[in-house]
């Protein structure tokens, strides 16, 4: 660049939201460990940037995603060649849009009535902004210190979202230790969500996801333990140590490519 040259201005969301990424982020220091979370300012930036980005910006269609149940935006020789699938048997559609050991950004694509199951993002700060359509969303919080059932291997946790979404809405973001850090996705309807991940899920450093049961905090005993307020408003937790089978696939990002 020359001297007293302004810096062009990013080529389109996707590249401004990876570029202030890229600053917001630092790469984790040591295998296993994960960065503290960044300022609130900085996280604002990102999510007032996501908060602007629509359909169209990053190559998908919302005039017909109902009506193609997800598949409007995909290459597909089989989709456009066979009777519509079964509407509980389509899959949920990954956009992988960039990854790197700081963070990644992508895009999860739901068919009506398809679930994410409840799931962890330790040591993770996740933004989430979605793009079209409707999803239920129900997110917990641990409760610290940790509160374990009595003749159960759960956990005690506080529950921080049970509603409904529909786009447009704000980005919602959860950090390490709040906003909600176990979360589950049902789609009310055909939707997409954009999300950042900092840093990703990375088995060889031991970010693992962990999923989750949770039932009602009257079916469980923790002995003496008090809690404060509506016993519906917590929940115990307890990992599930199966393979979670999630009919999920890789799909074909059209969006604007991000210049590193």
């Amino acid at each position: 660049m020359a001297w007293g040259v302004p810096p062009r201005p990013p080529s389109s969301k996707v590249q401004a939201l990876y570029e202030l990424c890229k600053r917001t982020f630092p790469s984790p220091s040591a295998a296993g460990t994960s960065p503290s979370p960044p300022p609130a300012d900085a996280v604002r930036s990102i999510s007032s940037l996501m908060d602007t980005i629509t359909p169209a910006d990053v190559g998908l269609r919302d005039d017909n995603a109902e009506d193609d149940r997800g598949h409007g935006f995909f290459e597909s020789n089989f989709l456009k060649g066979s009777a519509r699938v079964a509407r509980w048997a389509q899959p949920i559609t990954y956009l992988h849009i960039y990854e790197c050991d700081a963070f990644s950004i992508g895009i999860f694509c739901l068919p009506t009535s398809a679930v994410i199951p409840l799931h962890d993002h330790p040591g993770m700060t996740v933004l989430s902004k979605l793009l079209y359509g409707s999803m239920h969303v129900k997110s917990y919080d641990w409760i610290e210190p940790t509160v374990l059932a009595s003749i159960q291997p759960a956990r005690l946790a506080k529950l921080h979202t049970d509603d409904v979404r529909t786009a447009p809405c704000p980005t919602s973001v959860l950090y390490p230790q709040s906003g909600g850090n176990m979360h589950c996705f049902t789609s009310v309807s055909s939707c997409a969500v954009l999300d950042v991940l900092a840093p990703p899920y990375s088995e060889d450093v031991g970010r693992i996801c962990t999923y989750f049961h949770d039932y009602p905090f009257s079916s469980l005993s923790a002995g003496q333990t008090k809690i404060a307020g509506n016993p519906d408003s917590y929940a115990w937790l307890e990992a599930i140590n199966t393979p979670v089978n999630i009919y999920m696939r890789p799909g074909m990002y059209t969006g604007p490519k991000v210049q590193t």
